[in-house]
């Protein structure tokens, strides 16, 4: 077990119905209303993170200079974090200084048009 595993003790309220239906569910399942509760809240971050909001928030967040990368990686995961950190810097960096394009006729006049056969005539 690492030391971000460790258990941490978290004291909250809720309202006194939720902690019976928790109970009565953990007594089903033969198991403890903590483990219960560490599971559903596993699941949420779980999905919460897999969200398209959630990350396009993440990400405008750490554009704007609001989160910093370490608790990016905690909230989208290394890999997507990376791939923020990556397009981020890519944002930063100066455009490159190209003249615009020319307005050339590519076709130098000659443009050839092509008939095709009619459907019926196929």
């Amino acid at each position: 077990m690492s030391a971000s595993d460790d258990p941490r003790r978290v004291h909250f309220q809720s309202p006194e119905y939720l902690v019976d239906r928790l109970d009565a569910i953990a007594e089903l399942f033969d198991t403890d209303r903590t483990d219960l509760l560490v599971e559903a809240i596993r699941e949420y971050i779980e999905e919460t993170a897999d969200s398209e909001t959630f990350q396009e928030l993440v990400a405008t967040k750490y554009y704007d200079g609001q989160l910093e990368f370490e608790t990016v990686k905690q909230l989208v995961g290394a890999e997507t974090a990376q791939r923020l950190r990556l397009l981020k810097t890519d944002l930063e960096d100066e455009p490159l200084d190209l003249a615009a394009p020319d307005d050339v006729d590519v076709y130098d006049g000659d443009a050839t048009a092509v008939e095709t056969a009619a459907d019926d005539e196929r």
